[in-house]
Parts: structure tokens; C-alpha cells; sequence
């Protein structure tokens, strides 16, 4: 066989209908998608930074560049960091990636060895497993329980890394802001989790990349302002807060100076210089854009008022239907509600969303593509007349199917 047996990993369940609607859209059908967290393709690219794109590429920025990123990109992350967080964080501290999904592959492809293990918390972004899985790892999961608005039971954390104390985990990986639940981890259980990865020596990660994303009722607080002397990652990007996902550009800090962190930085370099570099017109615009601070600071004002009044909308739509309900998102642009597949005859999640999209034209992801059966993700990014529009077929659907079943 020609394929290989990690190949088997290599799936985006976000894009597994993607073919489905392809098929509906040619018979003459339009599709409302709700199922891409692409910003860029509802709120344009800021000019300013198309601009400075477009100076790059005048000023022919066009050769390779330094693998670990340019200097003024470097120097602008940091300077972001101290701005926004007042975390002093060496230039030489940050590697850039082609995406936080590059920085995620190459960190795990430098801390597993085959067998392995890396705490999970379901629902997960599904290539935290993809990455995982693929280099050989294997998962301990925990969880983000819906009942606490879906943050982590920092008592439940304990016992389940006791339990697995013999694996020894590499890493736990958090995602705050969230994704898919659109929830931000309280400051207490950061706190929390933050003396639990130092006490049993496990390298914390954290995933920000929707860290200006967040809305009026929630208060976000980045690890670099907890996770003091221990050895911690952060991964953020441009794709979000920034409104640029073509650019495909994000960065991983390793801001503190011990052994761990220190053997992990330089390989990340060696892995960059691997693959040579990221674009280069790309990070220079990236980083007049964060140098940028004042226009920036409006435009993404501007964006999120606008998608928490979409993702609000959506949630009191959802929230009327007998069938489904969901926690109020805090930040990003999803909605992650729970539905009774039971109550309306769908034996699981996957059935129900691909019923929805033949029925309705309404693509969505499944829950379990997150790691949590039951559940669809909605992306609350389009338009509030789409959004309506699409979440009211939704609850027609659902009506329909509870009177069948």
C-alpha cells in the first residue's frame, strides 16, 4: 500500500461537506455556510494592511526570509505584547509560522516520541488530535464542561493527570478565547491551571488567537500575564484579530529562559529553516499593521461590535427553539449548541448535519468533529439577514423532523 498508516489522521471534519455543497450549488441551489471561521470573507482586510502588502511587494520584499521570521515583525509582537499585556518578551523569543496550524505540527513533531502523551480538552479545535495523532502522540483527554459555561474543572484536571501520572504528558493544550464554544476561561481557573502544569512539570500551550476578539461580558486574560518562571507557549496570529487568514502567518512565544523552553526554541528554528519561510511580503505587512496600533485598534472595535451583535442575535434564536439550546459565546465568532438528536429521530450528529444541508442548504460542522457528539458548530459571522435567515431554516428543520420522528 502506498499510503502510510499516520496518513489515517489526516482529515478536517469542517470541510468534510464541502463536496455536498459543491454538488447542491450546481444543480442551481445556494448554500448559506456556516461552517468556515474565515472573517476575511465577511469583514474586509483593514486597507491599511493591503497597502503595506502591496509596499512590501513594490519594495521587492520578495526573497526568502529569516526562517524564524523577519526582524521587524519580531520586534512588533513583542512590542504588542507589552502593550497590550505588559509581558516583556524577547524578539528572539518568537518564531513565525505559516499559521498557528504549522506552529501546532511543528511542536509536536519536536516534543513526541511514538507512545507519548499531550492533554486535550474536549471540544477541541479538530487538529489538536489531527497533529497529535499524526506524530505518533497519544491524547488524554479532559474536558470544558458546558455546565460551568464551558471552562475547566481545574479538581477534575488534578485527578486526571494524577491517574496518567506513568504517561508523563508533554503538553496540555488550552484554547482561549474558544473554539468551537465561543467561551473565555476564567481568570481563577487559568490561575489554577497555570500551577497545575508547573507542579507536575507539563509545558502549558495556549492557543490566543482570538484574543482581541472578545466581547462586552467577558474579560480576557493572556497566560503570559499568569505563567511567570515556568515554561509556557503561546500561539496567535494574523488570521483573526487582524482579519488577514489568506496571509497564513502566525507565531509561537516561548517567553521565559529556562532549559525546556530554551531546547524547544531552537528547534522550532531548526523546523523553520526547513521549510525556508514564511511569506515574506506577508510579515512585513503584518507587522506595519500591529506597529499601526491607533487604526487598528478602530477597525477591530469596529468588527467585533459588529459580530457580537451577530453571534447575539443568533444565540436568542437559537435559544427559543425547543430543540436546541447553547451558552452565550464571550468572544470569537461561534456558537456551539447542543441538539436533541434523540427528540427529532437522528441517530447522530454527522446524519443530522448532512440532512440539514440536503434539506435546508445550511452547512454547518458537526460536534463530533470537535470531540463532542451531540453538538453542531455555527459560525456567526455572516450578515444579520443570512444569520436569520439560515438559523430560522435551522429550527424549521428541526420542528419538521421532531413530528416525523
Amino acid at each position: 500500500m502506498i499510503i502510510s498508516r499516520k496518513s489515517r489522521y489526516v482529515y478536517n471534519p469542517l470541510l468534510e461537506e464541502d463536496k455536498l455543497a459543491a454538488e447542491l450549488e450546481k444543480q442551481g441551489k445556494h448554500v448559506i455556510k456556516l461552517n468556515a471561521g474565515d472573517p476575511a470573507a465577511y469583514f474586509k482586510t483593514p486597507s491599511y494592511i493591503i497597502n503595506a502588502f502591496v509596499e512590501a511587494l513594490k519594495e521587492g520584499r520578495t526573497a526568502y526570509a529569516n526562517a524564524a521570521g523577519v526582524k521587524e515583525l519580531r520586534e512588533a509582537i513583542a512590542e504588542r505584547y507589552w502593550r497590550m499585556y505588559r509581558s516583556s518578551i524577547s524578539p528572539e523569543s518568537i518564531v513565525v509560522t505559516q499559521g498557528v496550524s504549522e506552529a501546532i505540527d511543528f511542536i509536536n513533531a519536536i516534543m513526541l516520541n511514538p507512545g507519548d502523551a499531550a492533554i486535550l480538552f474536549r471540544p477541541y479545535y479538530p487538529l489538536y488530535p489531527l497533529y497529535l495523532l499524526e506524530n505518533g502522540g497519544k491524547p488524554i483527554f479532559e474536558n470544558y464542561y458546558e455546565s460551568l459555561s464551558w471552562n475547566i474543572d481545574t479538581e477534575k484536571l488534578e485527578k486526571t493527570i494524577k491517574k496518567n501520572a506513568r504517561k508523563k504528558p508533554k503538553y496540555m493544550l488550552i484554547t482561549n478565547p474558544n473554539n468551537p464554544t465561543g467561551t473565555v476561561l476564567d481568570r481563577k481557573v487559568l490561575e489554577e491551571i497555570v500551577e497545575l502544569a508547573n507542579n507536575y512539570g507539563i509545558m502549558l500551550i495556549s492557543d490566543e488567537i482570538y484574543d482581541e476578539i472578545v466581547f462586552s461580558n467577558a474579560k480576557f486574560t493572556s497566560i503570559s500575564e499568569i505563567a511567570k518562571g515556568m515554561p509556557y507557549a503561546i500561539l496567535n496570529g494574523a488570521s483573526k484579530a487582524y482579519d488577514a487568514t489568506g496571509f497564513r502567518l502566525g507565531y509561537v512565544l516561548l517567553p521565559e529562559h529556562d532549559a525546556k523552553s530554551e531546547q524547544l526554541l531552537a528547534k522550532l528554528v531548526d523546523y523553520a529553516q526547513a521549510r525556508l519561510s514564511a511569506s515574506t511580503p506577508a510579515q512585513y505587512a503584518f507587522a506595519k499593521a500591529l506597529v499601526n496600533s491607533k487604526e487598528h485598534e478602530k477597525q477591530v472595535r469596529s468588527m467585533v461590535k459588529e459580530i457580537e451583535e451577530r453571534v447575539g442575535l443568533a444565540t436568542k434564536l437559537i435559544n427559543k427553539s425547543k430543540h436546541m439550546h447553547v451558552v452565550e459565546p464571550q468572544a470569537a465568532f461561534y456558537l456551539f449548541p447542543k441538539v436533541n438528536l434523540k427528540q427529532l429521530g437522528f441517530k447522530n450528529d454527522k446524519e443530522f448535519t448532512e440532512s440539514l444541508l440536503k434539506e435546508e442548504q445550511v452547512q454547518l460542522s458537526r460536534g463530533s468533529g470537535f470531540g463532542a457528539e451531540g453538538y453542531v458548530r455555527i459560525v456567526g459571522l455572516a450578515q444579520k439577514d443570512i444569520l436569520s435567515l439560515a438559523i430560522n431554516k435551522i429550527i424549521e428543520f428541526c420542528e419538521r423532523h421532531a413530528k416525523e420522528a
